[in-house]
């Protein structure tokens, strides 16, 4: 057992805003237009829904008939996503000898996101952290409103302490130790939240093999391969029944029938006339991408149409790290499908930092210690839903003071010796880091002008003064959170949001069993993951680290113990 907090090493904590950038630019995931929000309804399934393009996002279920069928097969569990959620899920169902399939529409496994969220491990007991699990539960029911099934959250408190010790022992055949990621121990985030240390990962971390690539490799030396490049057509159902699904695959159509499925397909942040239709305000505030391409809403559509009902309220998990240079707009690029997000830098981590943010009118707007999504819905009322982070030549001291939480966690990186220019590698050969001598030098290639640039540097003078007293006179910003900028070189960046993932989906029960509109089970039908709902509202509790890779391995892992008889 390791009393290690270190999370990821400075090489690849790196990679994840440059060279992470180009295999999502590569990948066609890069840019986006503003879309104004529209009207919505509450639709007979039970999702909320755009009332002039329901049908476009839903569209109609496939037809297929029999005699295209060019291959059957029969399973007790068929798992439909080899994901987070899915590879989880077929982890238990192989230890504990059932009889399943699962399949995937990638070639491959998909990325892995290392930070796993558990409960009152042994790790955590071992480093003396002890988690108040009422005060959480009440914690993230708090962040949703209320909009949550309360005992689906404690099914995953009570449960995943397990699964974090059996993830560790699957690592340790390819030597990578468990560590548990400690934040410093003051409050974060301008006002009083409760952070307690939950995530967890396996060092050397974002360094193949990743944890889904160990997990997929193991259940094939047991004799379970994932079949891949089979995309779910439609779900095999009858009234209030699940009994498998179609899929399209190189050779045909393949139907598989199964007592029980579960759809661990991911969400749909991949799906542009989805996000227009269900999460408006997202789209307004993103301008990059960092989703799996592959989550396009296939579950959720086929769930519906088998007839379970969704969340009605959007849940989007967006980080603030999407630069782009002056100039360009929130939104979308395009229509239907085609439509992209402009920028192609989908983390430049320094965007997380509580530097000073203005708008385009050169003036501040909001408190920028929070929730990483926090500043990208308030640059929803603000002209472009784009925001310009500024700081000068002292931010490296800064950011140590600052020791913010979670993924934009930096000092550990910075006492290794990883340099500022490093750290914005992606916007600084991207050309859209601005860097002056001068504030007016800075303002003017920022793209402040006439009042504006007035505004800018009166602004900056005035954020100076609240270093000076260490009080934010006009948000209440933390005085450790405060910086002056007053020491050239100048630095500024605009930026929007980046949208990682989709977190409401269809509602589940604390089984993960698939609720009807009436709140019914649909016999046969599970959902672990993002393509699942009743857990998050509204946004993602982002200061309780680790909690959506950890909720989405303890369902998955949940469902298959449950078909063993050993939840």
């Amino acid at each position: 057992m390791s009393n290690k907090t270190m999370s990821m090493n400075r090489r690849d904590f790196l990679g994840l805003g440059a060279a992470g950038a180009a295999v999502v630019g590569a990948l066609g995931l890069a840019g986006c237009a503003p879309s104004a929000p529209a009207e919505k309804s509450l639709g007979e399934t039970g999702a909320a829904t755009d009332a002039a393009a329901a049908s476009d996002w839903l569209g109609t279920e496939p037809e297929v008939a029999e005699g295209d069928i060019a291959e059957t097969l029969d399973t007790d569990f068929l798992i439909i996503g080899a994901g987070t959620a899915g590879l989880a899920a077929a982890g238990a169902a192989a230890d504990l000898g059932l009889n399943f399939i699962i399949c995937d529409k990638a070639n491959q496994v998909p990325e892995t996101r290392e930070y796993l969220g558990g409960v009152d491990t042994a790790y955590a007991k071992a480093n003396n952290v002890e988690i108040n699990k009422p005060k959480l539960l009440n914690e993230l029911t708090r962040y949703a409103s209320g909009k949550c099934n309360q005992k689906l959250i404690k099914m995953w408190i009570d449960e995943s302490a397990e699964y974090v010790d059996w993830v560790t022992e699957v690592m340790k055949d390819q030597g990578k130790e468990v560590m548990l990621d400690m934040p410093p121990a003051h409050a974060t985030g301008g006002t009083d939240y409760y952070v307690p240390y939950v995530q967890h990962l396996w060092e050397p971390s974002y360094v193949p093999p990743t944890r889904n690539d160990v997990i997929a490799e193991r259940l094939s030396g047991q004799g379970h391969d994932i079949l891949f490049e089979h995309e779910m057509v439609k779900l095999l159902h009858g009234e209030g029944t699940v009994t498998g699904a179609i899929f399209k695959t190189k050779d045909g159509y393949k139907q598989i029938n199964a007592k029980n499925t579960l759809l661990a397909t991911g969400g749909y942040a991949a799906n542009p006339v989805m996000m227009r239709a269900l999460q408006p305000a997202a789209v307004a505030c993103c301008t990059a991408s960092s989703f799996n391409p592959t989550c396009t809403g296939d579950g959720i559509r086929a769930g519906i149409w088998a007839g379970a009902s969704k969340d009605i309220d959007a849940a989007p998990m967006i980080f603030d790290r999407g630069a782009v240079a002056p100039g360009v707009d929130a939104g979308y690029e395009g229509t239907d499908e085609a439509a992209v997000f402009r920028g192609n830098i989908f983390q430049e981590n320094i965007g997380s930092q509580p530097f000073m943010k203005v708008n385009r009118r050169g003036q501040r707007f909001a408190n920028e210690s929070t929730p990483y999504d926090f500043v990208c819905f308030a640059a929803t009322y603000q002209p472009g839903g784009v925001w310009c982070q500024v700081y000068d030549a002292n931010m490296m001291d800064d950011m140590v003071r600052f020791e913010t939480v979670g993924c934009s966690r930096v000092v550990p990186y910075i006492e290794m010796g990883m340099t500022f220019d490093e750290y914005t590698a992606a916007s600084q050969e991207s050309g859209i880091l601005m860097k002056a001598d001068t504030l007016e030098e800075l303002a003017d290639m920022l793209g402040f002008a006439n009042q504006d640039k007035e505004n800018f540097l009166a602004e900056v003078e005035r954020y100076n003064g609240f270093f000076d007293k260490q009080v934010d006179e006009d948000f209440g910003k933390e005085a450790y959170r405060l910086s002056a900028i007053r020491q050239a070189p100048f630095y500024g960046c605009w930026f929007g949001g980046s949208l990682l993932t989709t977190i409401d989906g269809l509602r589940i029960n604390e089984n993960c069993q698939v609720l009807d509109p009436e709140l019914n089970v649909i016999e046969g039908l599970y959902a672990a993951g993002d393509v699942s709902g009743s857990f998050f509202s509204g946004n993602y509790p982002e200061y309780i680290v680790g909690v959506a890779c950890g909720r989405s391995s303890v369902e998955g892992r949940h469902v298959a113990k449950l078909l063993a008889g050993a939840a």
